[in-house]
């Protein structure tokens, strides 16, 4: 059942269990907090208090809000924490949500106390016309800006199909069919829209201003990037020497934590373990 937080321009949604330590998990665009569905049952178990977030204009939080930037969901997402008054959190986010975490972590470090970004885009990106040699990076690429540029639910599906290379969560038909029936809704896909629109330069500006300690975790075949582990590598190196670290999920694409929960979670159990509890 999810409760609500108000922010300036409506309200956030979120679903809380568990006892121990906070841990606040907060999807990518397009999405809601049912993308943490086998994760948030794994970590309530391990021993933390677990809340999943539906992020501004998704999932069962307010569908239109004037802007939705890193910045703004970094701002919600301190928000929840400080409504939940449990102390301060590791704060995981995904995709967008992983620059909104850099964010929240840099402007209030008593608030957060580690950071794990899952497939995140986080710096502002340069790429080349030589990118587009590999068909994997081209495909995803024109899928994610027609839907963004179009408003287009069924180049999303597609590009969601994508994003998940050779292995689908057993409920995959369901999750698609939640994720266009919540497109469908009034201002939802406009939403996606402004996110997907909204440049990273706002977080990677953080980036140097990071204090607490990050785990980046990419996938080996996430589609968004030529080349993850590079990825990866590049945001750690603009993070202050010896805060950051990665780790790479074999076989996974942009959604490592819906492909592979065991293995994601394992990591971020790991990291918890050595930071949740400081």
């Amino acid at each position: 059942m999810a409760e609500f937080v108000s922010a300036p321009g409506g309200t956030i949604a979120y679903e809380a269990a568990g006892e121990g330590p906070l841990v606040v998990l907060a999807h990518g665009m397009g999405d809601s907090r049912t993308a943490y569905r086998f994760v948030l049952p794994r970590l309530v178990a391990a021993g933390y208090r677990v809340a999943a977030v539906d992020l501004r204009g998704c999932g069962e939080s307010s569908a239109q809000w004037p802007s939705y930037s890193r910045t703004d969901i970094a701002g919600d997402l301190l928000g929840v924490i400080r409504h939940l008054d449990s102390g301060p959190a590791v704060l995981v986010g995904h995709s967008i949500s992983g620059g909104a975490a850099t964010i929240a972590a840099a402007q209030d470090p008593d608030l957060v106390r580690g950071i794990i970004e899952l497939g995140p885009f986080t710096r502002a990106q340069s790429i080349k016309l030589g990118d587009f040699r590999s068909k994997s990076y081209r495909k995803g690429a024109f899928r994610l800006l027609g839907a963004s540029l179009f408003g287009s639910v069924g180049l999303w599906s597609r590009y969601l199909d994508h994003a998940y290379p050779d292995r689908k969560p057993a409920d995959w038909s369901d999750r698609l069919a939640r994720i266009e029936a919540m497109l469908g809704e009034p201002g939802r896909m406009r939403a996606m829209q402004k996110m997907g629109q909204s440049a990273p330069t706002d977080a990677g500006a953080q980036l140097g201003n990071v204090r607490c300690p990050a785990l980046i975790v990419q996938g080996s075949l996430d589609p968004d990037w030529v080349d993850p582990r590079a990825e990866g590598e590049a945001i750690v190196a603009a993070m202050p020497a010896g805060v950051g670290e990665l780790a790479v999920v074999e076989g996974a694409g942009h959604y490592p934590h819906d492909q592979y929960p065991e293995e994601t979670v394992s990591l971020m159990l790991t990291f918890l373990g050595a930071h949740a509890r400081a």
